[in-house]
């Protein structure tokens, strides 16, 4: 049994010397400024979550994630577990945070009580005219060129140094369930996929995913969902006329069949758009799968040395 089980993941914060520089690029990205002071910056999407990003002035360097709890009992009970002191979360929203560290180091931010924001208005766009069915008839589908509008943050890539201590860590403290592992050979896997444990509620294929890599611990990349695919091609296209630096994409993952759209921030994190990914149950159980299926495509490019 886990401490609790969390629901979700709800922001990842970092540390840049340049905010004005932050700022640019996160719009280009389709995120929206929800604070804005000399020492950070603090951005939501168009849906209820208040904060998804938060940048502070400083080194650049990655400083950790925030996990989403179900309640202010539920991090009541995490924060006497862990022998630490509940607090208010200082950013849009409020509420209380726990503050932990995982085996690597990484901070993780566990919050709840928060006070949603008011969505933001998502543009209207006629649907799709596929072979299983077309609403649309008698007038054209006509796009206006934007940034993507990123509606929500949906999961975070960590390495790790030991992947077997980091996923105990945890599993034993949010109640994440595998969704596939990643095996090197029947004795040694190298990561993981894991989820959100909801019940019969769907989630996500992967909220956090963890990978031992060789570049040692730290960040990997966060995946933000967008409207669809066209509201992902067209961010694709308002990114590359702003001069940002692609690294992956556009293309379909295997596991967890998001289509995706990598970009590098300005100091070289990694930010990912993705629209259509699996949903799962807790009854939906585990899988095991190869490094090679980690890095499949079932359509676009393939991966670059950067992402292995």
């Amino acid at each position: 049994m886990s401490t609790i089980n969390i629901e979700d993941i709800a922001f990842v914060r970092f540390s840049v010397p340049d905010l004005a520089e932050m700022r640019a690029f996160l719009v280009d990205f389709g995120l929206a400024p929800a604070e804005e002071s000399e020492r950070r910056i603090v951005s939501r999407g168009l849906g209820e979550a208040p904060v998804l990003h938060i940048a502070e002035r400083g080194g650049p360097r990655f400083i950790g994630i925030g996990l989403k709890a179900a309640s202010s009992e539920d991090l009541r009970r995490l924060a006497e577990a862990e022998g630490v002191a509940m607090a208010p979360f200082d950013a849009p929203g409020g509420g209380h945070v726990v503050v932990l560290r995982d085996p690597d180091g990484h901070q993780v931010e566990v919050v709840a009580g928060q006070a949603p924001a008011d969505p933001l208005p998502l543009p209207e766009v006629d649907g799709w005219n596929s072979g299983k069915g077309k609403g649309r008839v008698r007038k054209g589908k006509r796009l206006t060129a934007s940034a993507s509008h990123v509606l929500r943050l949906g999961h975070a890539v960590l390495n790790v140094a030991d992947f077997r201590a980091s996923e105990a860590w945890y599993k034993q403290r949010f109640g994440f369930i595998t969704s596939d592992e990643i095996a090197l050979s029947p004795a040694f896997s190298v990561g993981a996929f894991l989820r959100c444990d909801q019940g019969e509620t769907p989630t996500d294929h992967h909220t956090l995913f963890l990978v031992q890599s060789p570049k040692g611990p730290g960040f990997n990349h966060a995946a933000f969902e967008v409207a669809d695919l066209d509201d992902l091609m067209l961010g694709h296209q308002h990114l590359a006329a702003a001069g940002r630096q692609a690294e992956w994409g556009v293309g379909r993952h295997l596991l967890g069949s998001q289509v995706f759209d990598y970009w590098r921030d300005p100091w070289g994190n990694t930010l990912e758009h993705w629209t259509d990914g699996d949903l799962f149950t807790a009854a939906d159980g585990s899988n095991t799968a190869t490094l090679q299926d980690l890095l499949a495509v079932q359509w676009g490019p393939a991966a670059p040395p950067t992402m292995a």
